[in-house]
């Protein structure tokens, strides 16, 4: 399946930790997992439900499907792929659920002063981290500035009315891409999907982005594990408690390219038009949602270690940095992080 919505290369970057595995179940616990948005989506349901595991996945897959038809870029006939397309700039209908990651990312992207934009596509498909095809060469300083002339936030309009929510770009050429907040939204789904049917003891992910409420088959609560920044799926760097809240890693250490021995990162800065290059390599947010946690990631990531800290500093988020040293991995987090951590 292709790469659509990925932080990693199909691997997450939190990992859910299975502490009870070798333990004997005290409750019943429903495991359901399968493929959405170029990753992984898991469901993980403790106790007794009012429907059966069959209805359960099927309201799932049929969910996480409406999302992709949504904002998908790599679906032609997506309501994002025929925004991106049309040359017009007319006002253009959008589902609710559309109008809602786009206002997110709207806010933190003025948040991050434009670190985070959902209209960085036309560098996202330059440097082939989007439909298009990788580039078999670095692209030149002279395509990267034309690039970026139908980059910006300014020029996306979003509003609703009685008739409903619309969307409204003043560059024909512009090119949403919504990529950095569709596991998060997806996440959110599922959550929306747990409180319909009554669920109250579950732990959800779509790729990076995770949401937990209640507590697991041990009757205690769930725990999550934030990845080392390594190719190895199951190294733990920490341990989290979320208590009800969303969490999601973004990271420049899976989802990359080498060419001509330099390594280039699938998160490109839209004030430079070019992959980072700094020494930040990951960075978790937990949040009230999974897609606002999932938008400061990469808001976090475009920045580099010192200014990313201030501003969650300045913002009060639970964010977790991990960067790169000249000997190993070093890391921080904010006051607020850490009254999740599991010592």
């Amino acid at each position: 399946m292709t790469n659509t919505f990925t932080k990693g290369l199909l691997l997450s970057s939190v990992i859910t930790l299975l502490s009870a595995c070798n333990k004997p179940q005290s409750r019943p616990q429903i495991d359901i997992n399968g493929k959405t948005m170029g990753t992984f989506y898991s469901v993980k349901v403790s106790g007794d439900i009012a429907i059966s595991k069959e209805q359960l996945q099927h309201q799932i897959d049929t969910l996480l499907e409406q999302a992709n038809d949504d904002i998908s870029t790599y679906r032609a006939d997506s309501v994002l792929s025929r925004f991106n397309h049309s040359r017009s700039t007319n006002p253009q209908a959008i589902p609710r659920g559309m109008a809602n990651i786009i206002l997110m990312a709207q806010r933190i992207g003025q948040d991050t002063g434009g670190a985070m934009d959902i209209t960085i596509g036309p560098l996202v498909n330059l440097w082939g981290f989007g439909p298009d095809k990788r580039p078999v060469k670095v692209p030149t300083q002279q395509q990267i500035a034309a690039a970026q002339k139908k980059v910006g936030l300014q020029h996306l309009n979003l509003f609703s009315d009685s008739r409903g929510e619309w969307l409204q770009k003043d560059l024909p050429g512009m090119y949403v891409d919504l990529s950095t907040l569709g596991e998060g939204y997806g996440t959110d789904e599922l959550v929306r999907l747990m409180t319909r049917n009554g669920i109250t003891n579950y732990l959800v992910s779509v790729g990076g982005a995770v949401s937990a409420h209640g507590v697991n088959s041990q009757g205690k609560p769930w725990r999550v594990a934030i990845q080392k920044p390594t190719d190895r799926e199951n190294a733990v760097q920490a341990l989290v408690d979320l208590q009800g809240y969303s969490i999601s890693t973004a990271g420049s250490y899976r989802n990359y390219f080498e060419l001509d021995g330099q390594h280039y990162s699938h998160i490109i800065d839209p004030s430079t038009g070019k992959p980072i290059q700094h020494r930040l390599v990951s960075a978790t947010v937990i949040a009230s949602t999974a897609l606002e946690a999932d938008g400061w990631d990469t808001g976090l990531m475009v920045l580099d270690t010192e200014k990313a800290l201030q501003l969650a500093q300045e913002k009060g988020l639970a964010a977790y940095l991990i960067s790169k040293t000249n000997d190993g991995f070093s890391t921080v987090m904010t006051p607020q992080f850490k009254a999740f951590l599991v010592q």
